[in-house]
């Protein structure tokens, strides 16, 4: 078998797979920026969102970052996959940006 990785054309986020005969194209982990195979532990680097730790990209919780992200009344935070959003606490909905009482 040759290894068609050593000359691969993968695109910037996949890594190369080689097969018997073949090889293909795989996507990097959402959480990285480059890899060289599957999975948080073989990126690159960490994505806009992430932290290297224990050598792994791991999600970095901005809800939980000493200065808050949400800074609007009557507002949470809800931690994603690499970002954050916030929403109006129970009881208030969004009216033109702001959370009122509903």
């Amino acid at each position: 078998d040759l290894d068609e990785c050593a000359a691969s054309s993968c695109k910037e986020h996949q890594y190369c797979l080689n097969t018997d005969g073949s090889f293909s194209c795989k996507a990097c982990d959402a959480s990285c920026v480059g890899c060289t195979g599957e999975g948080s532990e073989k990126c690159k680097t960490c994505a806009s969102g992430y932290v290297k730790e224990d050598e792994k990209c791991t999600d970095i919780d901005e809800c939980n970052l000493p200065e808050k992200v949400c800074t609007k009344e009557n507002q949470d935070c809800v931690n994603t996959s690499g970002s954050y959003k916030c929403v109006c606490s129970e009881g208030f909905e969004d009216k033109d940006g702001t959370c009122v009482q509903t």
